[in-house]
């Protein structure tokens, strides 16, 4: 009998230990994936009538005026990176990681001044190791207060870098550009909105004068993350909420990703609709997954959602 006790109480701490550690499994995971360095460029698919290449990297696509989706296609990821262009300023949303560098692709089209805002931390995003000539970053008060004289140092698990080599970075902010803000590009204006779910600092750009809401990697065609550190499918349920409540139907998504081509990854309102009611049917144990960790719920045909297992589950 005291054997037994001993074993149980061995499981129920393994388990705990694995439970408090998950966080940093998940990122091991990506470690896996990877080896720690980026892997080889894909080949080059068939791309859309709009698109055109910039160079055997990148690609360009107009999306409306002064709007531009540049594409990543030959990275595994699939990144989209998105250039608003005003009167005064040049807006960058996302750079990639910055296994090439984005700013002559910029420069190629607009000569204005360029400030870069990433929609959250993941080293995909941030352009690891591109110099910019200014920086803005979503104003959020836990971000605020570790900010020494406008510098943040990012965390591991916050830029998860270490999947393919990137240090973690430590940045000099410019601008903090807080949630619901509108932000003057000259001639334009786009809002900032706070959309967390797959990272806690995770931001959208709201374009209401071209029906357009850039939404990172909040939802995009395909697996969207939900079990990495500072992911919280609650968070998803509410933003997905607040989306419907606010954004017109009519508006355009544009992920930061996408799975397979032709052209940018664009999205809908009922993406938006279907995602809400699948986190609810999790919530309410009503959608079984499959897989252990990540577990895969199913959205609809376009995108699915990768979440930690119910029992790990946090609403």
């Amino acid at each position: 009998m005291k054997i037994l006790s001993r074993v149980v109480l061995i499981v129920l701490g393994l388990g705990v230990l694995l439970i408090s550690q998950r966080h940093w499994l998940a990122n091991q995971l990506l470690l896996l994936d990877t080896g720690g360095e980026s892997p080889p460029l894909v080949d080059a698919g068939e791309e859309s009538a709009a698109t055109k290449w910039f160079d055997d990297y990148y690609t360009i696509e107009k999306l409306a005026p002064g709007t531009y989706a540049i594409g990543e296609p030959r990275y595994y990821q699939e990144n989209y990176n998105y250039l608003l262009v005003g009167d005064n300023i040049a807006l960058l949303f996302d750079a990639g990681p910055g296994v090439r560098d984005i700013i002559p692709v910029v420069k190629s089209i607009t000569e204005l001044p360029i400030v870069f805002l990433p929609s959250h931390f993941h080293y995909d995003h941030v352009g690891n190791g591109i110099r910019f000539e200014q920086r803005a970053v979503v104003d959020l008060p836990y971000l605020r207060s570790r900010a020494k004289n406008n510098v943040l140092q990012f965390t591991d698990m916050e830029h998860l870098g270490q999947a393919e080599g990137f240090a973690t970075p430590s940045w000099t902010v410019d601008f903090w550009w807080r949630p619901g803000e509108a932000i003057d590009l000259g001639g334009r204006s786009v809002e900032i909105v706070h959309t967390p779910g797959h990272s806690t600092e995770s931001i959208s750009l709201w374009d209401q004068q071209n029906d357009i809401v850039l939404s990172g990697d909040y939802i995009y065609p395909g697996p969207l993350y939900a079990f990495l550190p500072n992911s919280s499918l609650s968070d998803y349920y509410t933003t997905a909420k607040e989306l419907l409540a606010t954004i017109p139907k009519n508006t355009k998504y544009f992920g930061a990703h996408r799975s397979g081509g032709p052209g940018a990854p664009q999205l809908r309102s009922q993406d938006i609709k279907d995602l809400h009611k699948a986190l609810e049917q999790i919530r309410d144990r009503q959608m079984d997954g499959e897989g252990l960790w990540p577990t895969e719920y199913v959205v609809n045909e376009t995108v699915t959602l990768l979440a930690e297992p119910r029992l790990l589950q946090a609403w």
